[in-house]
């Protein structure tokens, strides 16, 4: 086994044992009853640091590419704005506006609760 496959492999077994360790956050505090339903918990928070984010923000970076790529088309039909808000602006909304753990985008204070 070489060096670079062990490393690899232990960065997986590492990832999953995050993953499942997460899940087990989630599951925990959707099991106990909190008193106050807007406020998310623990578990809530940490799927969303280690799933969510990482996804959305690879989600706003090709969302930005196919942007890009698809520009030219955008404004020949002239839906540049349209194409932005759906493929950059949204997803980066929803990954760097969002308070960590809320399930609507926005501030805390942006929506009602």
């Amino acid at each position: 086994m070489t060096r670079a496959y062990a490393s690899l492999r232990r960065g997986v077994v590492a990832s999953a044992a995050a993953m499942l360790l997460c899940a087990q956050f989630a599951q925990a505090q959707s099991a106990q009853s909190r008193t106050d339903a807007s406020e998310p918990g623990t578990g809530e928070i940490m799927a969303d640091v280690l799933v969510a984010r990482p996804i959305g923000a690879a989600m706003t970076a090709i969302g930005a590419a196919a942007f890009l790529v698809t520009l030219p088309f955008s404004i020949a039909g002239g839906d540049v704005a349209e194409a932005g808000q759906k493929l950059v602006v949204g997803p980066g909304k929803e990954t760097f506006v969002r308070c960590l753990g809320c399930k609507r985008s926005g501030w805390r204070g942006d929506y009602d609760k």
